[in-house]
């Protein structure tokens, strides 16, 4: 075989380098490339030991929202597609609406701030009124817990407007609703026996209810 000369073999070798250099280089580009790619288009998904995922936000919002028991503003006694109101005790609701039928006679109409809650919305409340008032010792001044809460069990409504409230002070008792807390003019439950008694005394707020002790 002819030998090759030494100036040939100094270029094939400088080639070579390059050759080789250059497919370094392709191949790292392409590894940055995928790794990028891996790494933008791939969602985390958390492993057996992650934190559990929470709730989806519509589900959080439909069990604290109107489905839990806020009423939406302008809703009266006798809006029956609302949970707070539909939900409220049967006698209860009987006597708002006989009530609501006689004052609107006189232009009065009832309605409805708040009425039946799920525990979890009334949860909701308490810890905004701790946070507000400072400790649960105030707070309970104002909002009971879920084990406690009349609105829980649907046997509270707290009416709106303060012509409606005036009615009621003055003609509740004929149809026993009463109102119950001293501090919270807006609240009435149902007290039958009031039809011929009249109301029973006030408790100053909440934290002076036998019931709230439980």
């Amino acid at each position: 075989m002819d030998q090759i000369p030494l100036s040939t073999q100094r270029t094939a070798r400088w080639i070579c380098r390059l050759l080789a250099v250059g497919l370094l280089a392709v191949v790292a580009a392409t590894t940055v490339v995928v790794g990028c790619r891996t790494q933008n288009s791939t969602p985390f998904l958390p492993s057996s030991s992650s934190t559990p995922l929470k709730d989806p936000p519509g589900e959080r919002r439909e069990a604290l929202g109107e489905a839990g028991g806020a009423v939406p503003k302008g809703v009266t006694v006798f809006d029956n597609t609302v949970p707070g109101v539909a939900n409220l005790d049967p006698d209860l609701l009987k006597a708002l609406r006989q009530a609501a039928a006689d004052a609107a006679n006189e232009k009065v109409e009832f309605y409805v701030n708040s009425g039946w809650r799920s525990p979890a919305y009334q949860n909701k409340l308490l810890r905004e009124a701790v946070s507000q008032y400072g400790s649960e010792e105030a707070a309970a001044r104002w909002v009971a817990t879920p084990a406690t809460s009349s609105h829980v069990s649907g046997d509270a409504v707290d009416i709106g407007r303060s012509n409606a409230t005036a009615w009621l002070v003055e003609h509740g008792a004929e149809y026993g609703l009463c109102q119950i807390y001293r501090n919270e003019p807006w609240h009435y439950e149902l007290r039958l026996e009031a039809i011929d008694r009249g109301c029973p005394r006030m408790y100053a707020d909440p934290t002076q209810d036998p019931r709230m002790q439980q």
